[in-house]
């Protein structure tokens, strides 16, 4: 090869490079000249001399890189075909471009230095330890030439640290070699990271104050920066001696940089991952020095500067790596201090926590949140949670958690010295938001956990700020709440505070009761303050949500002074009315549907939670209730009907059934007037009559405010809410003995398990022909011709809701306009929540029937038939929302509390065409699907994530986890049991077929549609999915039928369908292990009988046939079979290699081979060439590349 060919190559490829990173170049013009550059990488046989010239100091910074490339190029993909002497002459080249071939360390790009180092590592990959034993020499001997070498030879190792450490990205047998030399030489390269880092700071240190040597400060400091970053990945893996060596002089010089500005964010990093290390205890201990008096000085002295600098985002950053070191500090502490160990409470504990609690009251509310989980462990642990030091720190940590509990920062506003901070944090409001509500609480439980040493302060501060809080006036700052004149928004200072204490006070005073016993109780104090919420009124109603809050939290006191009761309850009948302007015709804020939503919740909880002592009161309660019941207009059905559950709730405390089957029927006479009435009878059971009577088919003029057919509707959903109310809250007594004496027993199932009667029975059933009636017209009313009928305001009538869709994409809700805006913006919306309410709740009432009235309800006449004319008519045309629904709150919980005698006549004639049907729906829907990203290129959908599309392929999602949830739940589930997050590989051995799973097997059908949707399931893109599955379902299902005679086909089909779903999820490493044991379970249990798998194994792209005859020789020979389970699985993984899919960036790939070299551990002969080589300045080389 000629200079010249060399020279006349170079300047096209610099031709080349211009042109590629020349913005003004055309698009065709600048491929051109990309593919001219990779031709040339992967063909030129004179690659070297080139990238050589190319990367010569005078050349321009970015043709210097693409020399460089070029040759990290050959080093990658051509090393092994490469002669000896080529690979040397390359070798030393580029040890000669770190030692003179770069511009010193101030000017150098740090892209170049960063491919320079690449290739060094890339030879060391290959040839070191074996082939080049004295690497480490020469790169000690490069950073002698001074700083520009240092910092190289820094980025060298720590490259391969990551390479071969932290990424593992070289064959395992290289991997381990170049580690383990890596171990062995590890005093060396510690001591020469430390020597560097020392005598480079000490110069920087002296030269920094004095300009003229600045740029040789620089330059030190430059390499100082490189020594710890390099520190850093090695810290984290080498052994915890190295780093505790020399009574942790590593460790104390990192203290004493962390007060050196441009290099603390280095140090605190390298002081983080020490002080993070796991391992031995033992050898953890030298760790505690850093609670001495030397090490706390330091890192509180950097913590108050770099604060007192205001909010630079370098000295932030730097104050968060120390907050995380205190944290790690903390738990250190934590572990190594216990009953049984010698290590004790360091002197400077006191110091430590006072530190501790000045990052959780610093402004910023991240540095606040990180300190949570330190707080915690130490308020949990069993020696520091008595130490009176910490005892001490509980008043001031709440006090802080005061402060900390107010929701500012937003990084939009000033409103607080928050907020800066939070704009270095945080996208965007929503952001924050949803930080914050995590971190609040997270913060409830740690105050719950300091509350339990020390509950009586928690109380009484809590009840301080109550009374503050009840005396302090309204500020509803510069924004006007939508809800009315001089009401607070969710941003008011006056609310933010409300907020902040109503969360205090129920985390304090819940915490409080279950701490001390009864008679430690503070009840006059807790009475007193009930007292005073009881009497407080208020207009807002963002601060009566709080009030009411506050007076739940404060309930349990009540139950010591009964007589209050009465007052508790007007409180709450007040509340439940509330309206911000009586008699308003606007539609009602979101905050004043809150309130009575809440003043509802509050008083179903207290009928729950606390029924005996309501009892005495039941006559005034529903006396309350008939009272607001009997203006139409007053209540929203779902408040009506929250107010007839607590009446259900109390009367269960009854315990005799006659009496409250005689109160439910009084109850309910008005719902059941108006339900089996001859018109509404009409109405629901024919869809025309049903539209028009909803209203549904009229065209509107004012679609805000006129709604003529509201009243139809609300008198609908107040017959199904209560039917849903009085069937999920009324039962028996919890006792057998007081319910056999209340009349609720009635008689013993085979089993000896009690049989028990519901008092609401006779009134539900009675109701029922007429709901399965509305469910069937509602199914009906998506057939094509129905829809048409809907009015021209009301076409999308059935359409989800807004909120719906945003839900399932996943976007966030705007903040304010959570409370600020009506509930229903116009009549199209009220009536798609009309139809999406009535919709869940006749299903919910068909779930909850079954716990509710047991055999009553699984024995009524011809129910499975029922149940098919009306649940699952017309499914075609239901939309997967709401199908979605149905398979879980009502076929779901039918099934789960079905009793096995109505197996055979309910469950399994039901599922049977269900599960059939759900399989055809799911395998079509996913076909348009896989269609749809084969045709993506050509006319995608445009980009914008509300695309139709999106939404419709994250409901075939979400349909697929609820059907594949429910065949689980049938078939395999345990009853009750808790989904275990899908990360066992191995279904657990004791995935048996439950009783009813036998008995849809049994009949071949339903056995097949379950089969084979189990297993199609494999490949449909949904990664949950897929992993549940395969863990929990496919093998229980196939063992069921293994006795059975399958056909080959079938078994061929099995198989495939799990290696299908390999090429589908192979990218995930859950699936893909969850996959592969499925395969290996298959293979090794059916080979044996079915030679057919064999063939399928055969079309595996790139399969070894000889390995796989020697796996298939060793499974049919059952002598031969005992080499380890894992060892088999490892082998089978390896055969089905190409078909496990991998991820999009790495399919296109170029795949790099890197060579073993003759192992360390045996004695190697001598090769025969060992001719000197000398490199051009005479240097011996003999070593380079021999064994």
């Amino acid at each position: 090869m000629s200079a010249e060919q060399v020279s006349g190559l170079c300047e096209q490829l610099v031709k080349a490079v211009t042109v590629i990173m020349d913005p003004a170049s055309t698009q065709r013009y600048r491929l051109e000249a990309l593919k001219f550059c990779e031709e040339f990488k992967e063909k030129c046989p004179i690659c070297v001399p080139c990238g050589l010239k190319l990367a010569e100091k005078t050349q321009t910074a970015i043709v210097r890189h693409f020399g460089l490339q070029i040759l990290e190029h050959v080093v990658k993909f051509r090393w092994n075909n490469m002669p000896r002497l080529e690979k040397v002459y390359l070798k030393n080249n580029v040890m000669g471009l770190i030692s003179n071939g770069t511009q010193s360390i101030l000017e150098e790009e740090s892209h170049i230095k960063d491919v320079l180092s690449r290739i060094v590592v890339e030879m060391i990959k290959r040839e070191w330890p074996q082939h080049w034993p004295d690497m480490l020499k020469e790169l000690d001997t490069l950073s002698k030439q001074g700083e520009t070498q240092t910092e190289l030879v820094m980025f060298i190792l720590l490259r391969l640290a990551e390479d071969v450490v932290t990424f593992q990205t070289l064959p395992t047998q290289r991997r381990r070699d170049i580690q383990q030399t890596l171990t062995q030489n590890m005093e060396k390269i510690f001591s020469f990271l430390l020597t560097a880092l020392q005598q480079n700071v000490n110069k920087y240190r002296r030269m920094k104050t004095d300009l003229a040597q600045e740029p040789k400060a620089q330059a030190n400091c430059r390499v100082g920066i490189a020594a710890l970053n390099t520190l850093a990945g090695y810290i984290d893996w080498v052994a915890l001696s190295h780093i505790t060596a020399d009574n942790c002089k590593l460790l104390e010089m990192l203290c004493l940089l962390l007060n050196e500005p441009e290099l603390q964010i280095g140090a605190a990093e390298c002081l983080l991952i020490a002080v993070s290390r796991k391992g031995k205890l033992e050898d953890r201990k030298p760790l505690m020095v850093l609670f001495g008096d030397v090490a706390m000085h330091y890192i509180l002295s950097a913590a108050q500067t770099a604060d007192g600098e205001g909010l630079v985002e370098k000295h932030y950053v730097f104050l968060k790596r120390l907050c995380q070191v205190l944290c790690a500090l903390g738990s250190q502490l934590c572990a190594l201090l216990g009953s049984d160990s010698d290590v004790e409470t360091p002197a400077n504990f006191g110091k430590y926590l006072d530190s501790f609690l000045a990052f959780t009251t610093h402004p910023s509310q991240f540095l606040r949140s990180s300190t949570q989980i330190t707080w915690g462990a130490l308020f949990r642990h069993e020696v520091l949670s008595r130490d009176p030091l910490l005892l001490a720190m509980i008043p001031k940590y709440l006090r802080a958690s005061m402060t900390n509990l107010v929701k500012v920062g937003f990084p939009s506003k000033a409103d607080s010295p928050s907020c800066e901070y939070s704009r270095f944090d945080f996208d965007s409001d929503e952001d924050f938001n949803a930080f914050f509500n995590s971190f609040r609480a997270q913060q409830g439980e740690v105050m719950r956990m300091a509350c339990r040493l020390d509950p009586r302060t928690g109380f009484q501060m809590a009840g301080e700020w109550l009374k503050y809080q009840l005396t302090a006036p309204v500020d509803t700052g510069p924004m006007n709440s939508k809800t009315g004149e001089g009401l607070c928004s969710i941003f008011s200072p006056s609310f933010v505070q409300w907020d902040a204490m109503t969360f205090f006070s129920e985390s304090v005073i819940s915490q409080m009761f279950r701490t001390l016993d009864k008679d430690e109780i503070p009840v006059n104090d807790g009475i007193d303050l009930l007292q005073l919420v009881l009497n407080f009124e208020t207009k807002d109603p963002l601060i009566l949500s709080c009030v009411l809050t506050n007076v739940s939290a404060l309930f349990p006191f009540v139950t010591y002074r009964p007589e209050y009761l009465p007052q508790v309850l007007s409180k709450l009948f007040a509340s439940v009315t509330f309206e911000v302007v009586e008699e308003s015709k606007a539609p009602r804020t979101r905050a004043v549907k809150n309130v009575r939503r809440h003043a509802c919740s509050s008083i179903i909880k207290m009928c729950r939670d606390y029924p005996h002592l309501v009892l005495p009161n039941f006559e005034m309660l529903y006396n309350h209730v008939k009272q607001l019941l009997s203006n139409e207009l007053l209540l929203t059905q779902m408040e009506k009907c929250a107010l007839m559950e607590a009446l259900v709730l109390i009367s269960n405390q009854f315990k005799d059934y006659e009496r409250q089957k005689a109160f439910l029927e009084e109850l309910m006479a008005p719902v059941a007037g108006l339900w089996l009435s001859a018109e509404m009878q009409r109405v629901l059971s024919d869809p025309e009559a049903f539209i028009s009577y909803v209203g549904a088919d009229n065209k509107i003029a004012d679609p805000v405010l006129e709604d003529p057919s509201g009243l139809n509707r609300s008198r609908i959903s107040f017959c199904v809410y209560t039917i849903l109310g009085v069937v999920k809250r009324a039962r028996w007594p919890a006792a057998m003995e007081e319910a056999k004496a209340g009349g609720f027993l009635v008689g013993f199932m085979p089993s000896g398990a009690p049989i028990y009667r519901n008092p609401c029975t006779e009134q539900v059933l009675k109701l029922f022909d007429n709901l399965l009636a509305l469910i069937r017209t509602h199914n009906n009313l998506y057939m094509p011709e129905m829809v048409a009928k809907l009015g021209e305001t009301f076409a999308k009538a059935l359409d989800m809701l807004e909120v719906e869709k945003n839900a399932i994409l996943g976007l966030p809700q705007p903040l304010l306009e959570l409370y600020d805006s009506p509930v229903y913006k116009t009549v199209l919306e009220r009536m798609q929540g009309f139809f999406c309410t009535l919709y869940d709740n006749c299903f919910h009432i068909l779930g909850n029937a079954g716990p509710s009235m047991q055999q009553d309800f699984y024995t009524v006449e011809g129910l499975a038939a029922q149940l098919l004319s009306s649940a699952f008519i017309n499914l075609n045309n239901i939309p997967d929302y709401r199908l979605r629904p149905m398979l879980r709150v009502f076929v779901k919980p039918l099934v789960l509390s079905c009793p096995p005698e109505y197996y055979e006549t309910l469950v399994c004639p039901m599922l049977g065409p269900l599960f059939t049907y759900l399989h055809m729906r799911l395998s079509q829907k996913w076909q348009v699907i896989n269609q749809r990203s084969m045709l993506c290129e050509d006319d995608a959908a445009d980009d914008n994530p509300e695309s139709q599309e999106m939404l419709e392929e994250q409901l075939v999602r979400l349909l697929t986890r609820e059907v594949m949830d429910l065949i689980t739940v049938c078939c395999v589930s345990k009853k009750g049991r808790v989904h275990t997050m899908a990360t066992e590989v191995a279904p657990p051995a004791s995935a048996e077929l439950t009783e009813l799973g036998k008995c849809l097997t049994q009949q071949e059908d339903v056995c097949t549609a379950l089969l084979v949707t189990a297993y199609t399931s494999l490949s449909w893109k949904d990664t949950l999915s897929c992993q549940r599955t395969t863990t929990q379902l496919c093998w229980p299902l196939l063992k069921q039928v293994l006795s059975g005679n399958l056909l080959p086909d079938a078994v061929s089909w099995f198989f495939t369908g799990v290696l299908k779903g390999l090429q589908t999820h192979g990218q995930h490493d859950g699936c893909m292990a969850a996959l592969v044991h499925l395969a290996f379970q298959i293979y090794e249990a059916l080979r044996p009988r079915y030679a057919e798998l064999k063939a399928v194994m055969e079309q595996i792209p790139d399969i070894q046939k000889d390995s796989l005859e020697q796996f298939d020789s060793k499974l049919l020979n059952p002598a031969l079979q005992k080499v380890a389970d894992k060892r088999r699985k490892d082998h089978f993984k390896r055969l089905i290699t190409g078909c496990i899919g991998k991820p999009l960036g790495e399919q296109f790939r170029k795949d790099v081979h890197i060579r073993n070299l003759p192992s360390l551990f045996k004695k190697v002969k001598p090769s025969l060439e060992t001719d000197v080589l000398e490199n051009e300045d005479g240097e011996g080389l003999n070593t380079l590349f021999e064994p």
